[in-house]
Order: structure tokens, then sequence, then C-alpha cells
């Protein structure tokens, strides 16, 4: 994302409005998402979902920049990108055809404090006692969620922890990135490297859908992950990141919103409380970081979860 916000009076507030509006998109993308699995292959759903980005990217990026919209320095790293997020992607389509809506995001919203951890591991970074404790209580949350010891356990609810994983690196590297490369050029990199790795396993899963409600739900998807980060692009021109972070951990009351009207799903006292831990320490540990100046321009947003 690009841009510096605008830091003009009533700006604050639209940048925020924006921010919770992108995130309900996103909320709804997973929702639907979640729906999509019942009956549609993943790789199939995975293959539309990436289609779909390449190719409304592409229809804005070259008629304005032309070939110089491919440019980039670092081929290699693009690919690697691109297939991150097409891993995180699957992990994600898989996640949310076994676990909740809310409780999926809740884990996922893990990334940040997973970042925290490596900063302080492998970068060597000096991290606070309360940066500390707030990533205790993050995973302390992620516990209360899974519940290993319980007889609801369930090896999928893994699957969501996997996905922290790959988005992790996929974030690290993005950072990494976006000191040189263009934001549009990664974008349009991502969506085709996510859609030409799916079209390969496309002829093994391809059946015919007869049920026009999927079809409507797959287009649904793609509306939603376009609009949900234009949205966030425009959130982030009209006010400073350090005061809209915070609100990006409204995705997980979205997420609980739509579990509920659509599946009927309502998390149940120990997931509440998880999912508020990390709701709380996440946000309380985005605000920090960009409090603290460890925010540069040049590094990427912390961005939300999506699949």
């Amino acid at each position: 994302m690009s841009g510096v916000a605008e830091n003009r009076p009533g700006h604050t507030l639209a940048g925020i409005a924006l921010v919770i509006a992108a995130v309900a998109c996103f909320a709804t993308l997973d929702t639907t998402t979640k729906f999509i699995t019942t009956g549609v292959p993943l790789l199939m759903a995975m293959w539309f979902r990436f289609s779909f980005q390449a190719l409304v990217t592409t229809a804005f990026a070259l008629p304005q920049r032309g070939l110089a919209a491919l440019r980039t320095q670092h081929p290699r790293f693009q690919l690697v990108r691109g297939l991150l997020l097409a891993s995180s992607s699957m992990l994600a389509f898989m996640s949310l055809k076994h676990t909740p809506v809310a409780e999926f995001t809740a884990i996922v919203s893990l990334t940040p404090l997973v970042i925290t951890v490596l900063a302080a591991v492998k970068l060597k970074e000096k991290v606070s006692p309360l940066r500390w404790a707030l990533v205790v209580g993050g995973f302390v949350g992620t516990v209360l969620i899974i519940r290993p010891q319980s007889d609801d356990f369930n090896l999928a609810l893994l699957l969501p922890l996997a996905l922290v994983g790959t988005s992790t690196a996929f974030q690290l590297i993005t950072s990494a990135m976006a000191r040189t490369e263009d934001p549009v050029t990664m974008h349009l990199y991502t969506g085709w490297v996510g859609a030409l790795a799916s079209t390969l396993a496309l002829p093994f899963v391809w059946i015919t859908i007869d049920n026009s409600a999927y079809w409507w739900s797959m287009l649904l998807v793609g509306t939603m992950g376009t609009v949900g980060h234009y949205l966030l692009i425009l959130g982030y021109k009209k006010a400073d990141a350090s005061v809209l972070t915070p609100y990006l951990y409204f995705q997980i009351a979205f997420a609980m919103l739509g579990g509920w009207l659509v599946f009927s799903q309502v998390p149940d006292v120990p997931s509440m409380a998880g999912i508020s831990m990390i709701a709380i320490c996440g946000a309380t540990g985005a605000w920090l970081t960009l409090r603290e100046g460890k925010y540069r321009p040049d590094r990427v947003r912390p961005e939300p979860v999506e699949s």
C-alpha cells in the first residue's frame, strides 16, 4: 500500500470508517469461503480466487503503466512471495472447512505476535517485558480456543497455526521487498503466480457445479478481496497507520457475526475468552509498535486476515 495520510480535520474519522469497512469485506470473504468449501474442491475455489485477482489487477495496472508494471528487481522473490500467499490461501481454505470463522480469524491474528518473537530471536531486537506479556497472552488465548487436552480437540484446529507460519514468512518477505518494489507490481505478480500454480492442478480437481449459489459465492469472494484492499488503501491515505492499525482487529467481531448469521456458530465461553485475549494482545502490540516508532514508511503495514 502506498500513499501518505492527509492528516486534515475530519479525515481521521473517514480513515477509521474505511478501514472498518475493509475488514468487514475480509470477514465476508472468509465467511463466504467457508460456505464454498462445502461444495467446491479447494483447489478449484483457490484458482477462481487468484484468477479474479490477477485479471482485475492486470486490467487496472497495464492500461496505466504498460509493461513497466511488470518491471521487478527480484523476480525470484516475487515467485517465492506468490507461492507463499498461494500456500497461505490453501491453508486458509482447508482451515475454514473445519474451523469456525471467528476462531480461525482470531488464531491467524497471532501473526504480528509471532513476528515479534522472530525479531527477538533471529534479529536480536530488544523486546520489552510488556511485549513478551502480550505474546504470552496471545498464545494462551490460542490454547483456550484449541484446547488440545479436551475431548472436542480436532487436529484440523492446528491448520490455522500452520497458516500463521506461512503468513509470517509472507509478511517478512513483503517487508523486505517493499523497500525497492512497487506495491502494484507485487500485487500483480502475486495474483498471477497463484493463478498459474492453481491452474496446473485444475484438470485434476475440476467438477461441474450445478448450484449457481457456489458460482455467485466465488464471485463474491473475489469482489470482497478486491474492494477490501481498495478501501484499505483509501483508509491509510486519510489517517496515520498508528491510528488505524488497532481497528484491523474489528475483523474478529465481523467474523463472529458472519459465523453466527450464516452457520449459527457461536463461540463457547473458553473460545470467547481466547478470542478476546488474542484481539486485545494483538491490537495492543500493533499500537506499541507504531507508538515506539518501529514502523517505517518502507515497511508494509499490518494486513488483515483474508483467504
